[in-house]
């Protein structure tokens, strides 16, 4: 099955269909050797994302993941993890996905994205996964979702699709 087809048998189920398309995604060659030391040193230096307890738990070629755990003090009324919480991890997931596959002197920057809000956050954690689906020379296209973590069972709680720029010879950024 193509990845770009959706069969409306796999309308019910779109994880599976998603892991079916994961080994076409992720053959990204990285340029340089020390791709994952520096996008963790970079992600190390956002203190927003440890201000709200994310950490990175993952670095491959074209691929981020970032957990956090649930906690009562980054909930909204209703006691669900905020929105907003949620979409940055999932943009830094997505931006850090993008820098791996970009030259070692590039920044990253998000230019833009769209995040669709498929379920309350509630969980023991959110799970970031940041995925490039295709890499350029100035602009990168990534997707990503978050799972709500509960007794090891994943649920979907967004989903992003996001444009991310490499920045290059620019006074002070450096990623």
């Amino acid at each position: 099955m193509a990845c770009s087809r959706i069969e409306s048998s796999d309308l019910d189920n779109l994880r599976p269909l998603s892991a079916k398309c994961k080994n076409e995604m992720t053959n990204f060659q990285p340029q340089y050797p020390d791709f994952e030391e520096k996008v963790r040193q970079s992600f190390a230096r956002q203190t927003v994302m440890n201000t709200i307890g994310a950490r990175m738990t993952r670095v491959a070629a074209g691929e981020v993941e970032i957990e956090m755990p649930f906690r009562d003090d980054l909930s909204q009324q209703h006691g669900f993890i905020h929105a907003g919480i949620i979409t940055a991890i999932l943009d830094s997931a997505c931006g850090y996905a993008a820098l791996t596959l970009m030259p070692e002197d590039a920044a990253v920057l998000t230019v833009e994205f769209k995040v669709n809000l498929l379920s309350p956050a509630r969980g023991e954690k959110m799970i970031a996964r940041g995925r490039v689906t295709r890499p350029g020379r100035t602009v990168t296209v990534c997707a990503g979702d978050v799972f709500a973590l509960t007794d090891d069972r994943e649920k979907p709680i967004a989903t992003m699709l996001a444009t991310m720029i490499s920045l290059r010879d620019r006074e002070g950024m450096t990623d």
